[in-house]
C-alpha cells in the first residue's frame, strides 16, 4: 500500500524518511527517525512496534541489516511486513515479506533503502533509487528524499492511487530555534496529489524556517533602508531615525509574519524583502 525511502545525509548528521500511499495519514504510521540512531520505515501490514524497537537497536550501533534481522526474528507476522532501515553508517537494509501484496520489493545501498508494496511494478523502486543516486550529496537531505519520492510517484507509485504523503528529517539540535532535533516533519494526510502537495509544503518550510544565505543579505542602508522604512510605515510600524530603530521595527513585523528566523541585524534577506513588498501591496 506504500512506497518509501529511508536515507542518511552524506555527512552522517541527518536521517530521514519520505513516504506516500493510497492510505489516510501515512505519515502517522510509517516513518521513525532519531538523530542519535538512524531512521526506518515500517509498512505493508505495518508493525508499529518496529519504530521504537528499531531505533533502540540502532542507538546501540547495530547495523541496518542486523536491526532488520532482530526485528523480524521476534515477529511471527514477518511474512506480511515490509521495512527499510539506515544506521549511523554503512549500507541501508530493506526487507519484503513473502506474503506482501504484489508488486512488492526494495533496493538498498550506502546510506539508503527504498521499498514499496502494491506498486505499479519494479520500475517504481528503480526510479526512486536512481533519483536518490542522481541527486548527489550537495542538496539537503529533505530535498533528496523528496526527489526520490517524486520519481516513484511519476513511475506509477501505489497502483491503487494517491492519498497521503509525508517527510520526516532529523538532525541533532538543527530544528526550530536550535532546541529541537526535527528539521522537517511534514504531512499531507488526504489529498488528490499528495506528493506534489508535500513538495509545496517543503518550499514553504524552507521559506519560514531556513536560515538566510549570508552571501545574499542586503545591507539596510541607502535606498534599501529607505524602501524598508517606507514599506513598514505603510503597514503601521513606526520607525525611528536610527538604524537600531529600523532593526526593531523590522523584527516586530517579521515576528508577526513568522519570519524571525530570517533576520540578521543591519541586513535584510531578499526573500524577506520580497514578502514585505507583497504585504505592503
Amino acid at each position: 500500500m506504500t512506497f518509501s525511502i529511508v536515507g542518511r545525509s552524506a555527512d552522517g548528521k541527518a536521517y530521514g524518511v519520505a513516504v506516500a500511499s493510497k492510505f489516510l495519514g501515512v505519515g502517522a504510521l510509517v516513518p521513525a527517525a532519531d538523530p542519535d540512531a538512524g531512521a526506518l520505515a515500517t509498512q505493508a501490514e505495518a508493525n508499529l512496534a518496529y519504530r521504537p524497537q528499531g531505533l533502540a537497536l540502532l542507538a546501540t550501533g547495530t547495523s541496518a541489516a542486523d536491526t532488520v534481522a532482530g526485528l523480524l526474528a521476534a515477529d511471527p507476522g514477518r511474512a506480511v511486513r515490509q521495512i527499510g532501515v539506515v544506521a549511523r553508517q554503512g549500507q541501508g537494509a530493506t526487507y519484503t515479506g513473502a506474503e506482501c501484496n504484489a508488486w512488492a520489493g526494495g533496493a538498498a545501498g550506502e546510506g539508503y533503502a527504498v521499498q514499496g508494496n502494491l506498486l505499479r511494478g519494479p520500475e517504481v523502486v528503480e526510479a526512486m533509487r536512481s533519483a536518490w543516486l542522481d541527486a548527489g550529496n550537495d542538496i539537503p537531505l529533505s530535498r533528496k528524499l523528496l526527489a526520490a519520492l517524486r520519481a516513484g510517484d511519476a513511475a506509477g507509485g501505489d497502483r491503487r492511487g494517491r492519498q497521503s504523503a509525508a517527510l520526516l528529517v532529523v538532525s541533532k539540535n538543527m530544528g526550530y530555534g536550535g532546541a529541537s532535533d526535527v528539521l522537517a516533519d511534514l504531512r499531507v494526510d488526504d489529498h488528490p496529489d499528495p506528493v506534489n502537495e508535500l513538495a509545496r509544503l517543503l518550499e514553504l518550510h524552507a521559506f519560514y524556517f531556513n536560515r538566510p544565505d549570508p552571501t545574499s543579505l542586503l545591507p539596510l542602508a541607502g535606498e534599501v533602508s529607505g524602501e524598508v522604512r517606507h514599506l513598514l510605515a505603510q503597514l503601521g510600524h513606526v520607525v525611528g531615525p536610527e538604524a537600531a530603530d529600523l532593526d526593531r521595527a523590522l523584527a516586530s513585523w517579521a515576528g508577526i509574519e513568522n519570519l524571525e528566523g530570517r533576520l540578521a541585524p543591519g541586513y535584510i534577506d531578499p526573500m524577506v524583502l520580497g514578502h514585505l513588498r507583497g504585504a505592503a501591496g
